[in-house]
């Protein structure tokens, strides 16, 4: 555990340059103004006494919150008095707000799910509000949340500590706002922002604390499921996700995956997660700023290395997502910038499948098409091999623009010799289907030079390795810099270890 004091890292101009490189000196980057959102150590306590007209929910009364729920009108404000509550003995009790009830925690206020209800807050009712509330001992099913269960649209949850639960502690609706909340040991997710019918938009994750979750391994019960981490985010169109403190999960810190797209990741705290800081995947346009991003994918780093992967798997990880402006957001590329990177299992690894695309048994978003498809069916012989749907019907790692960030790397920190030191822009070569339009070096060689992905003005501290075009091509930082592939111009180098 880090000290609770903001974080404020003075970033120092480093001296010295690699043989070879043009510059001087790295320049320096500027530091995140982010503060450690540190919560589940101290709580904000709830109102001690009852608000003016609020109804009292007594924790000795088996059931009493969700009687008064549902015996009250809408906008009712409900105070929880210090104490246990607990839900009925039936798993599938619990409680169902109406539209604009407030839920308000006293200080002490807990309720308990005794590991057999299985969910909390459910139902459709908009506008809700749960704020100084402990929430814990919830059942909930693999891929299922305990608060917010149906994803309604508009909940507020603050200062609220959500924990020791199975499934997910926190589903996300539209126009959700999660805020100086601790979202701790759970059993699948923190949060899974997924609504079954519709797409959740205005989604804010704010200073909150997540960690520890994924408790229940799933990576290894189902492998290559990518159904756990911190928080998962599917099919979100606007996000902003800032000044959180993400780590310690058992897996992924965030992980966005299939068809997000406008998202504003900025000023977090991403550390000594299991696996990767953040995935994005399948999805679009992003702004990635001002986090600070130290000692990720160590543990499943270094297990795919001591296997004989050769792939780069990195602490950030781009697989099949570019910018496209076609579709709005607030950026029309994916822009990753002013960044500190130290210390991570390799850094940013830029990958497209090319046997990945809509109708494609490869693609394991299965059913999913691109935001420019509607009809999937399109993305089939003999169309898909013609323009606009050879470039449509797939998802593109295009428009990345990675600069002024900071890597520093020291190995003897990570007791690591090779493959923790990798930046990558890469695929695969295409072989599958066999009616596909992508076989070959095709995706290969676009998503080297052809689709804008750019390194530059960056600072390097330690040795770092460059993988391109595909898994077997490591270069060199002459060559990485130097025809054909001209990454990182204006930026610069200090060899060795440390920082």
């Amino acid at each position: 555990m880090w000290p609770a004091a903001p974080l404020a890292l003075v970033l120092l101009a480093a001296t010295g340059c690699e043989r070879g490189t043009t510059d001087a000196a790295p320049k320096p980057t500027a530091a995140p103004s982010a503060s450690v959102a540190r919560v589940c150590a101290k709580p904000a306590a709830g109102p001690a006494k009852a608000p003016a007209g609020a109804v009292t929910v007594d924790p000795a009364v088996p059931g009493d919150l969700a009687a008064k729920t549902e015996s009250s009108p809408p906008h009712t404000t409900f105070w929880l008095r210090p104490g246990k509550h607990t839900l009925m003995s039936d798993r599938y009790d619990q409680v169902i707000p109406k539209e604009g009830d407030v839920y308000l925690g006293a200080p002490g206020a807990v309720l308990d799910g005794r590991k057999s209800n299985q969910y909390a807050f459910g139902g459709t009712a908009r506008d809700v509000t749960i704020r100084y509330l402990t929430v814990q001992g919830f059942a909930a099913p693999r891929d299922e949340g305990v608060v917010n269960h149906d994803s309604a649209d508009g909940w507020v949850i603050e200062h609220a500590t959500i924990r020791d639960n199975s499934g997910a502690g926190l589903m996300a609706g539209a126009r959700q706002q999660v805020r100086a909340s601790c979202l701790r040991d759970n059993g699948q997710y923190g949060m899974n922002a997924y609504k079954g019918a519709g797409r959740i938009s205005g989604l804010v994750v704010e200073g909150n604390e997540i960690v520890g979750n994924n408790t229940g391994d799933w990576e290894r019960r189902r492998p290559d499921c990518g159904c756990s981490g911190g928080v998962k985010f599917w099919a979100v169109d606007g996000a902003d996700v800032r000044g959180n403190w993400v780590h310690d999960n058992r897996g992924t810190g965030l992980w966005a995956d299939t068809n997000n797209n406008d998202f504003l990741i900025e000023n977090n705290l991403i550390e000594d997660n299991d696996g990767a800081a953040l995935i994005y995947e399948i999805s679009y346009n992003a702004v990635i700023r001002q986090n600070t991003i130290r000692r990720n994918n160590w543990v499943e780093g270094r297990a795919y290395a001591a296997s004989g992967d050769t792939f780069p798997f990195a602490t950030v990880y781009l697989s099949e997502s570019g910018g496209e402006p076609r579709i709005k957001a607030r950026t029309d590329k994916i822009e990753i910038y002013r960044n500190v990177l130290e210390n991570n299992w390799s850094g940013i690894t830029l990958w497209e499948n090319a046997d990945r695309f809509c109708n494609s048994p490869a693609n394991t978003s299965s059913g999913d098409c691109t935001l420019l498809v509607k009809n999937t069916d399109r993305c089939t012989q003999p169309a898909i091999a013609r323009a606009p749907l050879y470039s449509d019907c797939r998802w593109k790692t295009q428009r990345v623009d990675i600069h002024d960030n900071r890597f520093v790397l020291d190995k003897s920190a990570l007791d690591c010799t090779v493959k923790c030191d990798r930046m990558a822009v890469l695929s695969n070569y295409g072989t599958y289907p066999d009616w596909s339009p992508y076989q070959g070096e095709r995706v290969a060689e676009a998503i080297t030079s052809r689709q804008h992905n750019r390194w530059h003005d960056n600072v390097y501290v330690g040795p770092w390795t460059f993988v391109v075009h595909d898994a077997s091509r490591a270069v060199g930082v002459k060559q990485w810099r130097a025809a054909p592939y001209r990454q990182d111009a204006g930026s610069t180098f200090r060899a060795g270890d440390g920082g």
